[in-house]
């Protein structure tokens, strides 16, 4: 073999070596850009302002789901529990406003203090019990949908819905509980506010602070964490219970837009968020949970459904793509693992 030929082939390697490092940082970010552009020349209606508010008032709620479940990843877990999480948060607040005519702070303290429960009963399945946390949180992921079926007898609440004594529920959701799903502030959606609050927050705690890289540390490595003093048994449960809380907020905000309280409204959630979350590992080649690849991932899937939608493209071929989406960035992130 030539000098010159073996230089080609040095040459080529390396110039596919610096082609996969770019697509494994950038590749998410490129898609973006690339799925907008394509959608916005097939519908003329796509780049519109009223759409653009569309798509990220719908991301708000995956994305406020998408951070629990991240940061269950920064720990080495899964919470598959935060669909039906958001969905006990939805039936509770349009009980306490609808059945109970509770106010405001009622409606929003119930719904979070019992997400809170399930997180920690998730903790003490997964850290005390040592259940495997994909069969622990699915276990609770079907507890928690069958109380709400049993609760609710598998119907919707909403305003002036029919009761058993054959009155009407007496409770209305109040006009300060649906702003928080359908209101503006300076033209913003609120969701989109609660939304980009909970990501500032979230990034800036798991990426400046002390406490935040334990988690990160804690998931890396558990027994090299233990042997540094770090309680890792605690942060594993701050975890679940960070996971379920985010879960909660999101379910409430759903109540709020969507005015009604439904079984399964949490349910389609899940595996948008775990994708979401899991697309964020290759963003600028992280290669970790992190909270700014879980909002583009968001933002990615968001784009995509809405622009299938507007071309009419049916929902069973909108998870294919979803799923083809998810498998492409799991193999660039475990490709540069590798690397």
């Amino acid at each position: 073999m030539s000098a010159e030929l073996v230089n080609e082939q040095v040459k080529a390697k390396k110039q596919t070596g610096q082609l996969m490092e770019f697509v494994t940082k950038y590749g998410t970010v490129v898609a973006i850009l690339l799925v907008t552009i394509f959608f916005s020349i097939a519908s003329p209606n796509f780049l519109t302002p009223g759409n653009i508010s569309d798509i990220l008032r719908s991301i708000s709620i995956v994305t406020l789901i998408a951070l629990g479940v991240t940061i269950s990843l920064t720990v080495n877990g899964l919470d598959l529990s935060v669909g039906s999480t958001a969905g006990l948060a939805t039936i509770l607040s349009a009980s306490m406003l609808v059945l109970h005519r509770q106010e405001l702070l009622v409606a929003l303290l119930i719904p979070i203090l019992t997400s809170l429960l399930v997180g920690l009963v998730n903790a003490f399945f997964v850290v005390k019990v040592k259940i495997p946390d994909i069969l622990a949180t699915l276990s609770m992921m079907f507890i928690v949908q069958g109380i709400l079926l049993t609760y609710t007898k598998g119907s919707a609440i909403y305003t002036n819905m029919p009761l058993e004594s054959g009155e009407r529920a007496p409770g209305i959701f109040i006009p300060s509980f649906l702003a928080l799903g359908q209101g503006h502030v300076l033209g913003v959606p609120v969701p989109v506010i609660i939304m980009l609050l909970a990501v500032l927050v979230v990034h800036i705690f798991f990426t400046y602070t002390k406490y935040g890289r334990f988690f990160y540390v804690t998931g890396g490595n558990m027994e090299a964490a233990r042997l540094s003093g770090i309680p890792v048994n605690r942060y594993r449960m701050y975890a679940y219970v960070l996971s379920s809380l985010l879960a909660g907020i999101g379910g409430v905000v759903l109540a709020a837009r969507i005015g009604v309280g439904e079984v399964n409204a949490g349910a389609p959630f899940l595996m948008d968020a775990v994708a979401a979350a899991y697309i964020g590992f290759s963003v600028f080649g992280a290669g970790k949970p992190n909270i700014i690849g879980t909002l583009l991932g968001s933002i990615l899937i968001g784009v995509l459904l809405n622009g299938l939608t507007m071309l009419n493209v049916p929902y069973y071929t909108q998870d294919i793509i979803k799923g083809t989406v998810l498998a492409a960035a799991l193999a660039l992130t475990y490709y540069r693992s590798k690397k």
